[in-house]
């Protein structure tokens, strides 16, 4: 009871703020026309797996397991469900799923009206994803439902004194693919002990991608034979501060940006930073590339292809909210800069614990860590190294999770 008067409080909240957010507004739009979806796209004698990702970021860790089930799998159908707009807007087109929509909030009357539409065989949340309602009706219907990539923290409800009531919702797992040891041991002091350590299914999901790399001729042209490539990646402002005035004294360099944000505004405050020619990708040229030493990426879709471009890498973020994906950098063996904003982040902590990632704190920071891997070959090469090591060796989470599950 508590539990519900909590979620229709937070309904509430959520359609006021959507009267000034256009983010929140979009959200309680697609969660309204969530039912709608189901009905014309659900097909009632098929079978549906459903996949459910808060946001982008979470959605990229349950995508390999997608795409492997539907290679080994082929009978069944994929629903992919959503709860914010930066990962629905981005991924409502995705082909690895035959029904995309937003999964409409947690009240008893909502979860009613979805599993009965979607009437799925089994579920998978991602990650971080404890919905009470959907996670105990689906146990009381005897779907099993599954968590993948999960980590658990002392400071999190579930641990607490005030939180006993709710570790029951744990209970409604069939299984719980866990990313390290402490969640594990967190879990069994609780006693939950159907767990098992994956790790991250983001390291099976970048060493895919690398392989499947696309080859762009014209980042190929714009570096030529230059050996001291700087591909940035999801740069905000603050990032761009930091490794322009270094690109800018350092005529041996060549630098590739893709800014985060991309509109004509940030576009032209980076060209406004430059001190050396730059062109953008979509109005270049091969010849006009090889003319140039930074090559602005102003469109979507080419960063996990182009960062083998590259000699060094810098994720930005890390002196925002939090950096960016650091992995699809670093399995090209390179190392990785990123800055103080990575605390949350396990693999940026196991990147800087093995030298392949390279925290910085300021610019000072980064002049001198770029001196030392444009003068020293060898620890440019044993930074990279074990960037991509630190990749390959986390691999696996894909096999482990294909084992349990029974299809």
């Amino acid at each position: 009871m508590i539990y519900n008067l909590a979620i229709y409080i937070y309904v509430s909240a959520v359609r006021l703020a959507a009267l000034f957010s256009k983010k929140v507004s979009k959200m309680v739009k697609g969660e309204q026309e969530a039912f709608t979806v189901l009905k014309q796209k659900i097909d009632p004698q098929a079978k549906y797996i459903w996949f459910h990702a808060a946001s982008l970021g979470e959605f990229e860790q349950g995508r390999p397991l997608i795409e492997l089930i539907r290679k080994r799998f082929p009978q069944y159908r994929i629903l992919q469900t959503f709860f914010s707009p930066s990962g629905y807007e981005v991924r409502k087109d995705y082909k690895g799923a035959d029904v995309v929509c937003y999964l409409p909030l947690d009240t008893p009357r909502n979860v009613r009206r979805f599993i009965d539409a979607a009437h799925p065989c089994m579920a998978f949340f991602i990650k971080y994803e404890f919905w009470r309602n959907y996670l105990h009706t689906l146990c009381c219907r005897g779907i099993p439902v599954y968590s993948v990539c999960s980590i658990f923290r002392p400071q999190q409800v579930f641990f607490r004194w005030y939180g006993a009531s709710y570790r029951n919702v744990l209970k409604c797992f069939a299984h719980l693919f866990v990313q390290n040891e402490e969640s594990v041991r967190l879990l069994e002091k609780i006693g939950v002990k159907n767990t098992t350590i994956v790790g991250d299914t983001r390291f099976d999901r970048v060493l895919e991608i690398c392989r499947e790399a696309k080859e762009l001729p014209l980042v190929a042209a714009f570096k030529g034979d230059n050996h001291q490539t700087l591909v940035a990646g999801s740069s905000w402002a603050p990032d761009e501060d930091i490794f322009i005035p270094y690109f800018n004294a350092h005529p041996g360099m060549k630098l590739i940006i893709a800014p985060h944000v991309i509109d004509e505004s940030h576009l032209l405050e980076i060209e406004g930073k430059l001190k050396r020619p730059a062109v953008r990708y979509t109005q270049a040229k091969e010849a006009d590339v090889q003319q140039a030493d930074c090559l602005i990426i102003d469109c979507f879709g080419l960063l996990s292809s182009i960062y083998r471009y590259g000699e060094m890498a810098y994720i930005g973020g890390g002196f925002g909210v939090s950096i960016h994906n650091t992995l699809e950098a670093a399995v090209y063996g390179v190392p990785v800069f990123f800055g103080p904003n990575n605390y949350k982040f396990r693999e940026a902590q196991g990147l800087k614990a093995c030298g392949g990632g390279l925290e910085i704190q300021n610019e000072t920071d980064f002049q001198r860590l770029m001196d030392r891997l444009l003068s020293d070959t060898a620890y440019l090469s044993t930074s990279g190294k074990a960037a991509g090591d630190y990749v390959k060796n986390n691999a696996g989470a894909l096999d482990k999770i294909m084992e349990t599950v029974k299809f």
